[in-house]
Order: structure tokens, then C-alpha cells, then sequence
């Protein structure tokens, strides 16, 4: 009796996962362009971050904007994931590699991201935070430029706001 119930108990959950799965599936495909590119964020200082600086760590921590930088580069990382997935939905012409490219990128940027906040929640800033910090900051810069190049040779239309966010 205890198995059956479950059992039963199982399979509604595995049927309630799959229904709120599909419905967020299909709110993620009704996105529109514009609304993709209106949720991401302003990155602090990405760009302009390098590892050989000769500053200390906690220099280059405040020079990413701290947590709340690279927070914002994680999701960042995921909107254009979403990006990506909008242009191969909507253009038959876009590269694969690129797109494949992108989303490695993404998933790259995102583990160094979470990886250094990890570490930083059981410590001060230190040279090891700063390296994976460092390392998603000049993913991002790449994959923000990539992303640029997707964009502008596949919906040009698209790229001013495109540019215009990051």
C-alpha cells in the first residue's frame, strides 16, 4: 500500500514538473527581442579588468563591482544565452559554430562566476577569487563581442539596441 501510494505520489510530481517545464518553455519562446535586451544589466569595469594588473586583489574585486558584478555578469551570461536561442529560432542563416560557441561561453562564464562567489562567501578577496573572477570578466568581453557579430550579420535591425545595453 505504501508503495503504491508512492508511487502515485511520484508520478504527480514528475507530471507537475513537466507542465510548469513546458509552460516556462513557452513563455521563454514568447519572449520578443526587445525584452530580452531590456534584462541586461550594466557590468562594472569588464572590459577594462586585466590579470596582469599589478593591483591587489581586493583592487581588482572592486574593480568587477564586487559580488554585485559579477552577479550581474552571471545573468547577463544567461540573457544572451537566450539571445542566442532567439537568433537560431528566428534566422535561418545563423552559424553554429558561433551559437555553440555562445553557449559554452555562457555555461563558462557562469561556473567561474559562481565558483568565485563561493569562494568568496568563506573568505576576504584573495588571488584565486580574482582569477576566476577575471576569467569570467574576459569571457564575457568575448562573448559580448561574439554576440555583437551574431547579431549585426544576422538581424542588423536588431543590433542598435543590442549595442546599445551592453
Amino acid at each position: 500500500m505504501v508503495i503504491i501510494l508512492f508511487e502515485a505520489l511520484a508520478v504527480s510530481g514528475l507530471a507537475l514538473y513537466f507542465r510548469h517545464w513546458r509552460a516556462s518553455v513557452r513563455r521563454r519562446n514568447a519572449r520578443t527581442w526587445d525584452s530580452l535586451v531590456a534584462q541586461l544589466k550594466p557590468v562594472a569595469n569588464a572590459c577594462g579588468w586585466k590579470a596582469e594588473s599589478n593591483a591587489s586583489p581586493e583592487e581588482q574585486w572592486s574593480m568587477t563591482g564586487g559580488a554585485q558584478g559579477l552577479w550581474a555578469l552571471y545573468q547577463n551570461a544567461g540573457v544572451m544565452l537566450e539571445l542566442a536561442d532567439y537568433a537560431a529560432r528566428n534566422s535561418d542563416t545563423v552559424d553554429r559554430e558561433l551559437l555553440g560557441s555562445l553557449r559554452n561561453d555562457a555555461m563558462q562564464i557562469r561556473l567561474s562566476v559562481f565558483t568565485a562567489l563561493a569562494k568568496y562567501a568563506f573568505s576576504q578577496a584573495n588571488a584565486g577569487i580574482c582569477m576566476n573572477a577575471q576569467r569570467a570578466a574576459s569571457m564575457y568581453t568575448g562573448m559580448a563581442a561574439r554576440m555583437t557579430e551574431l547579431v549585426q550579420a544576422n538581424a542588423s535591425n536588431m543590433a542598435p539596441g543590442f549595442a546599445g545595453a551592453m
